[in-house]
């Protein structure tokens, strides 16, 4: 039998509706996995793993008297620490909030709530989302569980670990310029940046209004549409969201690549911001996969990729500032220098320079919408490098613009990262980024499973 932590979401969901596999025997399992790791993986503010218990055994009732509640029944799903559980703090890991203590869930929580999801853990992140990796706060950065003196990538950084690790089969994070994708490429797991508006962002603390995300991270792809087929739908209480119901993300999962263009977008990390050569060459050889397996692939070109991250920065920076301003102002000792450092640039974001940033983010749009009238999807680099020590800052530094995720936090189109191979130097896991059109995540899905098939680099686990 398949070992617990190396069970996925969608196969321990069929498991446990059909009996085979009790939630509080699997959640005991991951526990035990979790509580040996974690002093080396640091992916926890806050263990939950009673509570989860007493949830756990709850739906085991409940399953064994009438069937699971859902596909999400009794499975334990990790929550980055700036979404909102009732009952416990959001602490965003920073010493401002160590007492936010939160009455209510947040909107996804409380729909996977309903769903019978438990959850066993508060997860690690990036200061507000931002300031990261950081030594000077109240909790310790997380690792990469392929290696842990090196980065797991942030600002979803516990996610992406506990997840990497088999800590947990699957958590939420939050994507402003990547924070989803990133851990997920450098973790070596499933990351999905849905279309802007599809996920609610009420009940989790914002880093910027018009760029923020909740996203699923699992080991596979199956099991990343599972998750997000449960959070995702219209919230008439978040402005941000879309008036669209969730949909049947996981329909297509068998119908593979065959039939499907896909725009290969090369001067993303050929010329704009040029890559490492074994990040290029696996991006190569995943289109020659890709074509292999009957898909269309042609190269395909957009603005320049430091276009896209110029009007990111620009409207992020502001609508920070817009959050944070009073804190940076009164009490700027509070943040980690690295979070103090990134945030205090948005004091300066001139009213001309947001608004032209704005007006330029519509014309990338239409310039990403164009290619797609052309293709089904697009391929592109993820990061641009494999993931560096965590405790080299310069190196650390370049991780945030050394990479082809913000385009799609700009455009809001959605954007899905997979592994596609392994640095032979650090052993640590390199990805690919796939975009389609917005709100066709089914499409996405099935073109990343096609290729998960036909690769193989799902099978793959850290050594730990």
């Amino acid at each position: 039998m398949t070992a617990p932590h190396e069970m996925t979401l969608a196969e321990a969901s069929a498991a446990i509706a059909k009996r085979r596999l009790s939630p509080v025997e699997y959640l005991d399992a991951l526990r035990a996995r979790a509580e040996a790791l974690e002093p080396r993986l640091n992916t926890t503010i806050r263990p939950l793993w009673d509570d989860a218990r007493d949830q756990a055994r709850k739906a085991e009732r409940r399953i064994a008297r009438s069937g699971p509640r859902s596909p999400m029944d009794g499975l334990p799903i990790g929550l980055k620490d700036i979404i909102d559980l009732a009952g416990h703090p959001t602490t965003c890991h920073s010493r401002h909030l160590l007492d936010n203590m939160k009455t209510e869930d947040a909107a996804v929580v409380a729909r996977l709530r309903a769903a019978g999801a438990v959850f066993p853990a508060k997860l690690a992140t990036h200061e507000f989302a931002i300031g990261g990796p950081a030594f000077d706060l109240p909790f310790p950065p997380a690792r990469n569980p392929w290696n842990t003196a090196h980065h797991p990538g942030g600002s979803s950084s516990g996610s992406g670990s506990a997840v990497g690790a088999g800590l947990l089969p699957a958590a939420l994070g939050t994507d402003t310029g990547g924070s989803v994708r990133h851990p997920a490429s450098h973790c070596g797991i499933v990351g999905m940046k849905a279309t802007y508006g599809l996920v609610s962002r009420r009940g989790v603390f914002p880093l910027s209004y018009t760029l923020d995300h909740v996203g699923p991270m699992t080991k596979d792809v199956a099991s990343n549409a599972l998750l997000l087929g449960a959070i995702a739908g219209h919230d008439p209480q978040d402005p941000g969201s879309a008036d669209r119901k969730a949909g049947k993300y996981g329909r297509g999962l068998r119908k593979g690549l065959k039939g499907l263009t896909i725009g290969y977008v090369r001067h993303f990390h050929e010329a704009d911001q040029p890559a490492t050569p074994e990040v290029a060459a696996a991006l190569d050889a995943a289109s020659r996969l890709m074509a292999k397996e009957g898909a269309k692939v042609r190269t395909v070109t957009l603005p320049s990729l430091n276009d896209f991250a110029g009007v990111n920065r620009a409207i992020l920076m502001g609508e920070s500032a817009a959050i944070h301003g009073s804190w940076l102002r009164d009490a700027p000792e509070g943040y980690a220098a690295l979070t103090r450092k990134r945030l205090l640039p948005g004091l300066f974001v001139r009213a001309e320079d947001y608004v032209q940033a704005q007006r330029r983010r519509r014309e990338l749009v239409a310039a990403v919408e164009a290619a797609l009238a052309g293709c089904d999807l697009l391929l592109t680099a993820s990061s641009m490098d494999p993931a560096c020590r965590i405790d080299d800052p310069e190196a650390v530094e370049l991780t945030y613009p050394r990479q082809a995720r913000t385009a799609f936090n700009v455009t809001g189109h959605p954007a899905l990262t997979l592994m596609c191979g392994l640095s032979q130097d650090a052993g640590v896991p390199l990805s690919l980024q796939l975009v389609g059109r917005f709100f066709d995540e089914a499409t996405i899905y099935r073109a990343a499973a096609g290729y998960e098939r036909a690769a193989g680099w799902r099978d793959r686990w850290p050594t730990l």
